[in-house]
């Protein structure tokens, strides 16, 4: 199983791939491209959630509500 301060690198390296628009990451010797951002997205919430559950804790979800009077 890997370490979770291994994932939490991972998962660091990752977001700053994300934030520069990078869609490349090396880290422990593997390179992995991904296709578009929604996929680096998905990998991220994947690393969010094994660190979570390795840690035992929670994720936090901030959801957003919005609405119209409809005309």
């Amino acid at each position: 199983m890997t370490d979770v301060l291994e994932l939490q690198a991972q998962l660091e390296e990752l977001r700053r791939a994300y934030r520069s628009g990078a869609r490349s990451v090396s880290y422990e010797g593997k390179n992995v491209t991904y296709g578009s951002g929604d996929e680096m997205r998905a990998a991220i919430a994947s690393l969010q959630a094994e660190i979570a559950h390795a840690t035992g804790t929670t994720l936090q979800t901030i959801g957003v509500v919005r609405s119209s009077k409809g005309y």
